[in-house]
């Protein structure tokens, strides 16, 4: 079963239970998808309208653009759950030798990687998406510019959430130089996302005085 095409209901009791997935993960990603989505709303309402006429690409741009992100992070969703199959298994193996704790820590060092994978993901797409609100707050329609501030609000919890899990995985991976390089791009990746979302959000709510 897709955990991306289960009903919200379904999702959420999911996630409440003791079952490995979804979780933080996955909810940054549903988060970031929602965020998203609802950059791509604002730039259909604000579309051909009189005030923004000559926008029409630039528009266009910012709905196509959405789109292609809150559905890669929908699929991240599912990805995630898989990747962490491996690891869960991994930390089950047994250590009672040197040979298989050599073996089980070889095995947890490459799915801890693969795990790590997905955030990484959801980190740079949630950013892309962050950077198209910051265009659209510009040239959305005030009837609907209060959804720009919903959605980089969302978009913000979902980087910092996604970051959380790069984070778990980056501290029991033993590869210094993964580890530094990844760890450097991604922090990076958030605070500069993160106060770009602080910008918007606060043209959102000076427009809204």
């Amino acid at each position: 079963m897709k955990l991306s095409t289960v009903t919200c209901e379904e999702f959420v009791a999911k996630l409440a239970s003791k079952e490995p997935v979804p979780g933080g993960g996955g909810v940054a990603a549903l988060v970031g998808a929602l965020g998203s989505a609802l950059g791509s709303m604002v730039g259909n309402y604000s579309i051909g309208k009189k005030k923004f006429l000559g926008m029409e690409a630039k528009h266009q741009e910012i709905i196509d653009k959405s789109c292609e992100l809150y559905k890669k992070l929908l699929a991240l969703i599912d990805e995630d759950a898989e990747n962490f199959k491996p690891l869960s298994k991994a930390y089950g193996m047994p250590k009672d030798t040197p040979e298989q704790q050599a073996e089980k820590e070889k095995v947890l060092q490459k799915c801890l990687i693969v795990a790590a994978s997905g955030p990484i993901k959801m980190v740079e797409y949630i950013y892309e998406a962050i950077m198209l609100q910051e265009e659209l707050v510009d040239i959305s329609t005030k009837i609907i510019i209060s959804d720009v501030g919903c959605g980089v609000q969302f978009l913000k919890a979902a980087i910092y959430s996604a970051k959380l899990n790069v984070d778990v995985n980056l501290n029991s991976i033993k590869d210094e130089k993964f580890v530094n390089e990844t760890r450097d791009r991604i922090n990076k990746l958030v605070n500069d996302g993160a106060d770009a979302c602080d910008r918007v959000y606060a043209k959102v709510v000076d427009i809204l005085k």
